[in-house]
């Protein structure tokens, strides 16, 4: 499940910015994660709770922005929506498609205290 080694990223980086910016505790984190990035939304839930325990993230809200999946199709010049990797351009049906956006995994925002 690499949904936890993820969350272990993500704890990673909030004690880094809790001591850049001087803060204790983290009340709600924000996360864009892409229709495309291959994350197990509830996988993900679970593992936040189980990481961060007894941290400063515990008890801290997770927030998901799920981002659709889009690509340029260099067959027919467009961009169009996908919603898995190695689909065929809904439009003229090719599968040269260079995704553009829908795999990303970031923290968008955080509210601390």
């Amino acid at each position: 499940m690499h949904e936890m080694s993820i969350c272990e990223g993500i704890l990673q980086v909030l004690e880094e910015q809790a001591k850049e910016q001087s803060f204790d505790r983290i009340k709600t984190v924000w996360l864009e994660i892409g229709q495309l990035a291959g994350v197990e939304l509830e996988a993900l839930r679970f593992g936040f709770d189980v990481v961060t325990r007894n941290s400063l993230a515990e008890h801290a809200k997770l927030e998901i922005i799920e981002l659709p999946g889009q690509a340029w199709c260099l067959q027919c010049a467009k961009t169009v929506s996908v919603s898995q990797r190695f689909d065929a351009c809904p439009d003229c049906g090719g599968y040269q498609l260079q995704v553009t956006q829908g795999d990303e995994l970031r923290i968008k925002e955080l509210e601390v205290e």
